[in-house]
Order: structure tokens, then sequence, then C-alpha cells
């Protein structure tokens, strides 16, 4: 099964959730109650940029229009790094969302622990431990009791690439190898969908944006491309073509 971006448009909620749902149309593995065997053909990151403290403002917009706004900020904490972004997306004619999520790393992009809360027509949260290629998740929905499923990964290094969280692209671009470059594969997991997959980055070299010479990097799965624009490597632009909808960094922050 696939999705063939028939999603009506960005305006549903933003590019993660677009990513969100496609990889749970590839998802080949069912989901069982207390884990899921991964086992992607997913390489390994390698030799991973280091992380560098950035923090800023992106504005969602969906077919000229605003669609929603996040403030992010990833800075050490300890000995590891703190990836914090608070996002509010308005879907036209629908009530608006808060999403938070927190995101623990080591200083080479692998993931430790994530939490995320989620506040709409409902509330949720959940909390994310990674212990080797094992992340485990424990699921609270209001009204419904705790769930905890677990995911088993080849690898250590997982992208988190959350619904509705535009700060979590900042750290993928980060642990692409830049000098290698080239197409190179990861695995991934966007916790809001309790969904694992896989996902190609592809440096595009430079390109002209808003007068400005930038640096490309596509995100892709077999149905849909995500475009990232960087200046010195910080995230700049996302772009969803096929969407028709983008998500702009409002100032120049570091």
């Amino acid at each position: 099964m696939k999705i063939r971006n028939h999603v009506s448009s960005l305006a549903a909620l933003a590019c993660l959730t677009v990513l969100g749902a496609t990889l749970a149309a590839r998802a080949h593995t069912p989901v069982h109650p207390k884990s899921v065997l991964f086992a992607s053909g997913a390489a390994q990151m390698s030799s991973p940029s280091t992380l560098a403290e950035d923090k800023g403002k992106f504005r969602v917009v969906v077919g000229g229009a605003p669609a929603g706004q996040e403030q992010f900020s990833i800075a050490p904490n300890g000995a590891n790094w703190m990836a914090r972004g608070n996002a509010e997306v308005q879907p036209a004619n629908a009530p608006a969302t808060r999403v938070t999520g927190a995101l623990t790393l080591k200083s080479d992009g692998t993931p430790v622990k994530y939490e995320w809360s989620t506040q709409g027509a409902k509330k949720s949260s959940a909390t994310v431990d990674f212990a080797g290629g094992v992340a485990t998740i424990e699921l609270r929905m209001e009204g419904q009791k705790p769930f905890t499923q677990q995911f088993f990964f080849p690898s250590a290094r997982i992208l988190v690439l959350d619904n509705n969280l535009f700060y979590q692209y900042a750290v993928a671009a980060r642990v692409y190898d830049w000098q290698k470059k080239g197409e190179q594969d990861f695995a991934v997991l966007v916790p809001q969908t309790m969904t694992p997959g896989t996902v190609k980055l592809q440096s595009m070299g430079p390109q002209a944006v808003d007068g400005k010479q930038m640096e490309m990097l596509r995100v892709k799965t077999e149905d849909l491309e995500v475009d990232l624009y960087l200046e010195n490597l910080r995230l700049m632009r996302i772009a969803v073509p096929a969407s028709n909808a983008e998500v702009i960094r409002e100032s120049s922050q570091s």
C-alpha cells in the first residue's frame, strides 16, 4: 500500500504529519500490542556533524496562507543535548492544535529520550526511551489506559521526525554526513503515530532562495519529498512542493 500524496493539503497539519502518514502506509510489519521488530536495510549514520546551538521561530504557510508557528531551541544539556519545540498548528476550518516536544540527544545525534504532548480536541502525551536499538514508547491518551510499545531497530542511530515539530529536521540536517554527501539511508521513528520506517537524505547542492545561496537537503520516502534549505547548516526553510506548503524561519537567531 502506498500514499500517492492524496493528502488534501498540508493545511491538514503540516509536513511532518504527511511524513508520518507516508511511513505508516509503507510499514510492512504489523503493529502488535507490545513490540515491533523493525529490521530495515538502513545504514548507520556515518560520521555525523556535531550538533550546534540554535534557536528561533518557524511559521507554517499552506497555499500562501498562515497555518501555524513553532518556537524551538537546540542547546547543550549536561553531557547531552536538548532540542525543544513548541508548535501551534491552525488547519483551515479546524481547531488549533498545540504540540510540544523535547528530544535528548548524544552529541553525535543519537537519541536518548523523547517526550511529546498535544492539546487539541483531546490531550495526549508520551515518553520514548532509547536504549541501543530499542525504542520503548509509553503513550498516554485522555480517557484511556497508558499503552506501552517497543520498536527494535538495527542500530541505535535513529532519526526522530515527529508530527508538526519542525526543529527535528534541523537535527537531521546536522547528522547527515556532509563530507560523504550522496544519498544516505536513515532509520526513523514518528512517535505520535508510533510509526517506524526509513528515509533517504540527499544533498542537492547550492540553490538560490530569496536572493541567497542556500544548501538544499532532500528528505524523501518512496512517495514524498521534503526539501530543507540550510544556511551554514542552520535550517532556514522547509518546502513540500506536492502540498504547496512551507515552513519558514522568521529570524536568523543563533
